[in-house]
């Protein structure tokens, strides 16, 4: 009965399409932090792989001279999605809200958007890509919401109008139908 428990659970929990593994031999450099300093806020975000393997998103998010967010940023080849309904990210955060971000064309302006709540526990947010509606900027646009055809670059934000410390680890970063 163990074995078939085991099985069930990994055929279920298995992503179909690995966007991102997060390993010990991942690439830092990969991902980019983007803090709100681009604007002259003073928020601090930082990337590292950690010694478990998992990426490490952390800082401080400061609302001092109009800030107010971290992001962390991967750009990649453009990645076909149409056989896929849903983003899942494997997580552990420390109970905030953050929001995924995609876009569908290398250097779009706007970025498709949904904000999830983490739990304090390892977890898998699973993010409908027919839902992530488009915003720039922090304001939400009249057109479309993501129309599901391409992956360019994938983003974790955090933002919530707050100076607050923040930590996110990440296990992968994975397509399913």
């Amino acid at each position: 009965m163990k074995l078939l428990t085991t099985i069930t659970l990994l055929i279920f929990m298995q992503p179909t399409h690995m966007l991102y593994d997060f390993t010990a031999e991942s690439d830092p450099g990969e991902w980019m932090i983007i803090d709100d300093g681009v604007m002259g806020g003073r928020s601090r975000g930082n990337y590292q792989i950690n010694e478990q393997g998992h990426g490490d998103f952390s800082g401080k998010v400061s609302l001092e001279n109009n800030g107010g967010f971290s992001l962390m940023r991967y750009r990649s080849e453009r990645i076909d999605v149409t056989p896929y309904q849903t983003l899942r990210i494997r997580l552990r955060g420390d109970g905030k809200r953050y929001q995924a971000r995609v876009k569908s064309k290398p250097n779009q302006r706007h970025s498709y958007i949904y904000s999830f709540n983490t739990t304090g526990k390892w977890e898998v947010v699973e993010i409908p890509l027919g839902e992530m509606t488009p915003s720039f900027r922090g304001i939400n646009l009249p057109i479309p919401d993501f129309p599901g055809k391409t992956i360019a670059e994938m983003g974790i934000i955090i933002g919530n109008n707050k100076e607050e410390a923040f930590h996110l680890e990440m296990d992968w970063i994975a397509l399913s139908p």
